[in-house]
């Protein structure tokens, strides 16, 4: 039976044994009153005027294109609202505030394309809702409502979808709503921090988030923490570090190590024995074998805490340090002679490995082994890598290979070795960062040429897919990434050569709402 039909039954029994005559006060126009029931058909507007002890109220065939908020506020008793056969395309989410003894509603066969989010809320006496007839875009919009019906207690006739056109004529009530795809993020510009940066990192001490920065022209590491006050990022301390390409920190316990490594005039590492003490230089690292540091990574090897310091030179090998006792001391150099220009720790079927990317040849993959790392692989068809930085997923270990000019790639270890899996353009890249910032799993693509890329792995394609490019403002030659959460709150750290650190926030949005 048609929505007009199950209308005429419902006023024949509201109506049963009441004679037709106006309510107190005058009946609208293009309307029909009885003590309890009101029918208007054919209006160009909204009536008003209605008795507020009124029971059921029919709208039908109408002018009216929308119901604005309120509409219906001063007939707190009604029942029945059968609002059909209109031209009605848009209504408020507080269209039907007040209805609180509201059984039977029905908005079929009017123009609307969605529902808006909270519609309903409030109307918990409902039994009966009619939405059928209505040329309902199947996006994001309706997600809500196929996630409402199962929680209320009543019948809802839904009817079908208008569009998009993969889902035309289905009926709403066979769509699935766990294939919605109707979550979004978004980076946007918080901050700048002035000085230009190789390298960006978090970490935390004593229960606070903290971000350090290798300043080169400043001459510093640049310690960061949350000002509360301000809502913004706010210096802690800096340490004098002339032509440092990074900057790494190890807290344990209450110490907190910052190993600078610099181009020139000597690495050091500098520590705090408490909180309440300010960082100060405690150690020359290595002199004779860091000669032109280019990366550094903490990793930890036979529960030890240890550093990897790459090393650029001609003459130079990349160097292990260990902690000895209340320093850091050589324990191995390795790929001497290659010119070193990134290093990555990473597991691997449950051992520690250490990748090493050089301008002189492929990125060769390290094992642990008896105390020592040794040389298990190289990864195939990955010339003129820069850097690499690896990243979990689903269970599987990823790769992200950045090179300069060309394709950077993606790879994932398949037991033996790396494959590829894609590749995407790069335009001045020294940077190819993956960055899990609260569900999703991002990477960043940086350029010296171009906006520097965001991708977001789509889990169900296992790919990387783009999301965004950064800016404004422009990135100027980015370095480095990292990410922090503070309060609650997610921020992007972008690190510049050419230019100031940049800070983003990372938002979700919700295209449902």
């Amino acid at each position: 039976m048609g929505g007009t039909g199950i209308l005429l039954l419902l006023l024949a029994g509201a109506g049963a044994g009441v004679a037709w005559s106006p309510p107190k006060g005058k009946c609208p126009p293009r309307c029909s009153c009885s003590k309890e029931s009101t029918l208007c058909e054919g209006s160009t507007e909204l009536p008003d005027g209605f008795s507020t002890t009124l029971l059921s109220l029919s709208l039908v065939r109408m002018g009216v294109s929308q119901l604005k908020a309120g509409s219906f506020m001063k007939m707190p008793s009604l029942h029945l609202l059968f609002i059909e056969d209109n031209k009605i395309g848009s209504i408020s989410k507080n269209a039907l505030r007040g209805l609180r003894s509201l059984t039977h509603l029905s908005l079929a066969n009017n123009h609307l394309e969605a529902l808006p989010r909270f519609l309903f809320r409030g109307l918990d006496t409902l039994t009966h809702v009619d939405l059928r007839g209505n040329p309902f875009q199947c996006d994001c919009r309706v997600l809500w409502l196929l996630q409402w019906v199962p929680t209320v207690n009543a019948s809802v006739g839904l009817g079908a979808c208008a569009g998009p056109s993969a889902v035309a004529r289905m009926p709403l009530d066979h769509l699935d709503p766990k294939k919605f795809q109707c979550r979004a993020i978004e980076l946007s510009w918080l901050q700048t921090v002035g000085e230009a940066a190789l390298s960006v990192e978090a970490f935390s001490y004593q229960g606070e988030p903290h971000m350090i920065l290798a300043q080169p022209f400043a001459g510093r590491c640049l310690i960061l923490v949350w000002d509360y006050s301000l809502q913004r990022f706010r210096p802690e301390e800096e340490l004098s570090a002339p032509s440092v390409v990074s900057c790494k920190p190890l807290v344990l316990g209450p110490r907190l190590f910052i190993l600078a490594a610099r181009l020139w005039g000597g690495s050091h590492l500098w520590s705090r024995a408490s909180p309440d003490l300010r960082l100060a230089p405690t150690q020359v690292l290595a002199p004779q074998r860091l000669l032109r540091p280019n990366d550094a990574e903490l990793l930890w090897l036979d529960g030890q805490p240890c550093f990897v310091v790459a090393d650029a030179s001609k003459a130079g090998s990349t160097t292990l340090l260990c902690r000895d006792g209340h320093g850091f001391y050589p324990r191995q150099s390795l790929h001497a002679w290659h010119r070193d220009t990134d290093a990555e720790a990473l597991e691997l079927d449950g051992r520690p490995h250490l990748l090493l990317a050089s301008a002189s040849q492929r990125p060769v993959l390290f094992h642990w082994f008896g105390g020592r790392f040794e040389r298990r692989t190289d990864i195939p068809e990955a010339e003129d890598v820069y850097a690499t930085k690896h990243f979990q997923a689903g269970g599987d270990v990823f790769l992200c290979l950045t090179r300069y000019i060309g394709d950077s790639m993606v790879m994932r270890w398949d037991g033996s070795m790396f494959r590829l899996l894609q590749q995407l353009p790069s335009r001045g890249a020294h940077v190819f960062q993956p960055l899990l910032i609260a569900r999703d799993q991002l990477a960043i693509l940086g350029s010296d040429f171009a906006f520097s890329q965001v991708f977001r792995l789509e889990p169900d394609k296992g790919i990387l897919e783009p999301l965004q490019e950064l800016g404004p403002p422009a990135l100027v030659a980015p370095r480095a990434f990292a990410q922090v959460t503070v309060a609650g709150r997610r921020f992007l750290f972008a690190a510049c050569f050419k230019g100031p650190t940049q800070i983003y926030q990372h938002h979700e949005l919700d295209l449902s709402a």
